[in-house]
Parts: structure tokens; sequence; C-alpha cells
């Protein structure tokens, strides 16, 4: 007879085995290079985050970026930019790709570089060294002067506002030969060097006479190079008038501050601006961005705009779906998630939480689902109420006042277990780092796989999608036919997680969806 010390059934054999550790040094499971690449390039600002610095983050992810294909490395860039509203990595893995040979680069430049801003964080990534070079190479700089030539006098003012490099550093850098009288004007207008001011755009000219008399019209040049200028309460006014939307939604104290909203019909006029779906829409403003606005605006600002801000957050979440049968929303609560959800930058970090954010999913699905139950956890769940008839505002603000405590990724589905509960489909929005349900041994897998074995065998149809808001390449959840990892912090997430609960059987559900992207 066999030695039933060494033989003996392991509770949990047939669980995937672990292979990694997460940054708590708890038993985790490895994601792909693609699935990491994915989950690194949604939620990455390369900022410090509570478990790793910036550093840490661009090694990892230039490191991943050499382990993919070019085709999917350039559409992770352009998935990254156009739906998960990132900035800085896409303009980053877009430098990685202007090094690989094939035509990725060419056909991703344009879907990524919309716009002055973009173009000067390209140029600054490139010229950083980080992916390999310090310089633009022919092909990047071939685009970046298809970019200037392109662009509009409006477009070319707009990039003069900001450093590091200024636009005028980018000209000197590629040297672009002007196609026109104006346009050579404006270059020299822009690098400080003699010109033609006769030649030069209306929209200059205006801004240099407005600089000179104020009584004319403002003129549509950004705020941010009017500023310095003694404008006066209709200046404001005129300036609010012509601002683009996410402008209008960053600067509403700052309206209050100069008198715009004493200006009879003004506030009206800017709430039915800021609650309108198209502008909303084509802002890729992220759902919690207007809650901070909503939370942070100041007692003079009127009531009829703080309700357009929530107007406007209805909008926003709009393709949060409504799931048949019986969800339930974990939102993670535990102490890590107290700090930024965009990391630490001196001087510039987001008041935003990775727990706001994870509040605002769970408050949001609870709108669309009124029937979902919402199971808040940290060291075990957390026992509140939420009426799903309140504001996403309201239940978000209930949920992000909680905090503290570990974080125990298992503890919501033990809690299901424990009930016998009848459910559909299972929600985790965490930043995935587990560590007081810690397991001794690989072949047991993780805590959470073991509950979620358990309670998969109470419900057959069942499926469980874990949302990561933060860097990481391990999961506590394997993907399987039942379990879908995604990361980010748009809306647009729920677009990946309604198509796999309602149709997705695929592990790599979502690296499926960044290899759909029409290049």
């Amino acid at each position: 007879m066999a030695n039933k010390s060494v033989f003996a059934a392991i509770k949990g054999k047939l669980l995937p085995r672990t292979d990694a550790t997460n940054h708590e040094g708890t038993r985790a499971y490895r994601l792909t290079p693609h699935q990491a690449l994915a989950q690194l390039a949604a939620t990455g600002t390369f900022n410090a985050t509570f478990y790793a610095d910036a550093r840490e983050q661009l090694d990892e992810v230039l490191k991943l970026a050499w382990q993919v294909e070019p085709e999917f490395l350039a559409k992770t860039a352009v998935h990254a930019f156009e739906r998960g509203y990132m900035k800085d990595m896409p303009a980053f893995l877009l430098a990685v790709v202007s090094q690989m040979q094939g035509d990725q680069f060419d056909r991703a430049f344009g879907r990524i570089v919309k716009n002055g801003k973009m173009l000067r964080t390209f140029v600054q990534v490139m010229r950083s060294g980080t992916t390999g070079r310090k310089s633009l190479g022919t092909r990047p700089k071939r685009f970046v002067l298809g970019w200037l030539e392109k662009a509009s006098d409006v477009e070319i003012m707009r990039a003069a506002v900001g450093n590091d490099p200024s636009l005028a550093d980018v000209v000197k850098m590629v040297h672009p030969k002007p196609v026109s009288a104006s346009r050579e004007a404006l270059y020299g207008y822009l690098l400080g060097k003699p010109h033609d001011v006769k030649a030069l755009p209306v929209l200059v000219t205006a801004f240099e006479a407005f600089k000179r008399d104020p009584s004319l019209p403002v003129p549509n040049v950004p705020f941010q190079m009017l500023t310095s200028l003694p404008l006066t309460k209709e200046h404001w006014v005129e300036i609010a008038e012509t601002a683009g939307w996410q402008m209008l939604r960053q600067n509403l104290n700052t309206f209050a501050r100069h008198g715009v909203f004493e200006v009879e019909g003004f506030a009206e006029r800017l709430a039915r601006r800021l609650a309108d779906a198209g502008e909303v829409k084509r802002s890729r403003v992220f759902p919690y961005q207007l809650m901070v606005a909503f939370m942070n605006v100041d007692p003079a600002v009127p009531q009829e705009v703080r309700d357009a801000l929530q107007d406007a957050m209805e909008v926003a979440l709009a393709n949060v779906p409504s799931f048949a049968g019986n969800v339930v929303v974990a939102p993670d609560v535990s102490g890590s998630m107290g700090s930024p959800v965009t990391g630490f930058r001196k001087g510039s970090t987001s008041t935003v939480r990775c727990i706001d954010v994870a509040a605002l999913v769970a408050a949001s699905v609870l709108r669309r689902n009124p029937t979902a139950r919402v199971l808040p956890f940290e060291n075990d769940v957390v026992d509140i109420h939420l009426n799903a008839r309140d504001t996403v505002m309201t239940n978000a603000a209930k949920l992000a006042a909680i905090g503290g405590g570990g974080t125990n990724c298992s503890a919501p589905l033990a809690q299901l277990v424990k009930e016998r509960a009848k459910v559909d489909l299972v929600l985790f929005v965490s930043d995935n780092q587990s560590w007081v349900d810690a397991t001794a041994h690989p072949h047991q897998g993780t805590a959470t796989m073991q509950e979620w074995r358990k309670l998969k065998a109470m419900n057959p149809r069942a499926k469980l999608v874990c949302v990561d808001i933060q860097p990481s390449t391990t999961t506590q959840a394997k993907g399987a036919s039942d379990v879908l990892n995604v990361g980010g912090f748009s809306d647009r997430v729920f677009d990946v997680v309604a198509s796999f609960v309602s149709s997705g059987n695929d592990p790599d559900h979502w690296v499926r969806a960044i290899e759909a992207t029409e290049l």
C-alpha cells in the first residue's frame, strides 16, 4: 500500500497550478505576454503606483513589447488611445513600433497622433532614449513633418501651448519646408525669428492685436495664452463660449472666480453644453473625471451646472450594459485602493483614488442592473446597503468612504458559496493584489480560484470577470472559458465585458478584442 502521507488526495488538485507571485509575494497566475501588455497598456501611466515605481513599469512594458508581434503591438497602442483614453502609453508603444520592420507604424501613427499635444508627447518619448534611441529617425521624422504640413493654423497654435518639448523645439528638430508665405511667417513667429508680419495668419494677428487692445474681440486661441493678460468678466465669458468641452469641465471653478455666472443666461447655456450627449461622447471623458468635477465644484457654481455634470455622467455611462440574471459586483475597498489611480507624480498627482474608480464602476452597474448585489471587500466582505434608485454619484460616494484593511479577493466568492447563492455573473474591480487569503502550495491554486470552483459547481453557467485597474502582470483568477481578465478605467471596458458575458468562451477574449482593431 502506498504511503498515504505522500499520496493523499490533494484538495483542489484539479485547479490550475500557480506559476507566479504578485506584488505582495502571494501565489498568482502569470499573464501571457499579450495579456500582460494589454493590461499595462490600459492602466499604466508611467507614474509610481502603490506597488511599483515608474521605471519598473517602463521596463516591463518595453520587455513585453518585444515579445509580441509588431501588428499586435501597434493595435494595442491604438486600442489604448481610442478605447482606453490613454496618452503617454500609446505614444510610447508607437515609438517602439517605429523601430520594427513592417508598415505597422505607418498605419498606426495617424490613429494616435491626432493633435499637437500627442505629437509633442511622441517626440518627447522618441528623444528621451527610453526606447533605445535619442533621435527621431527617418520614418518618424517624415510623419512628424506630415502632421505639421497638414495641420491648420488653429491646430498649430493649440500645439504651441506646452513645453518639453515645445512646438518650436519640434519645428527646429524636423525643419519643415513651409508651403506658403503664411506658414513660413507662422514658423518664424513661433521660433522668435524675423518674419513677415503681414503674412501671419489672421488668428495670430488677432491675438497680437488683442494683446495691444483688450477692447477687441477675444481671439480663438488656447485660453492658456490669454490668462496672463488683464481679462475682464466679459472676456472670460467669451473664452467660455468658445471653449472645448473638456476645458469647460476642468475650469468651472475658474469661471466662477471670474464672475461669468453673474452674466444673465450664461449658466443655462454652459449647462446645456455640459449635458450635450454629442459633446460628451466626443470629449472622451473618463466617468471618474466627471465624478471628481462634481465632488470638487465650488459652491459659487450654479445648481443647473452641477445638475448638468450628473446628466453628463449618465451619457458617459451609456454603454454600461444591463446583464441578464443574477449579478454580483465586488469592488475592492482595501487599503491599497486608497492610492491615486494614475499613480504618484510630483506636482500633478491625481486626487482620484483606485477606490473611487472601483466604487463608480459598482454604482454604475447597480444603476443599470437594479437587482444586482454589491459586495465590497477588504479582509472580508463589508456590509453596506445601497439604494439602486440613488444617483451614481451618491452610491459611489458611499462605497468610496469605506476604505482600509487587507486585500482578500476570495472573500465575496466565499460568502456566495456559504449562502449557496444563485449567480450568473460576478464582476470584480480591484488592484488584484490579494494576500490575506494566501495559499501554501502551487497545486492548490489561489484561494480565489478555489472559491470560484465551488461557486461554479453550484452555478454551471456563471461567469467571472476581473477588472484590474492597476498595471500588473499577474492575476488571482486564471483566464478560462468562464473567466475574463480585463484592465482599464475607461467606460469602454464594459464593451469587452458585455461581449464576453453574452457570447465569449475564450480565455483570451480581451486579446481577441484588441486583435480585432483595424489599422
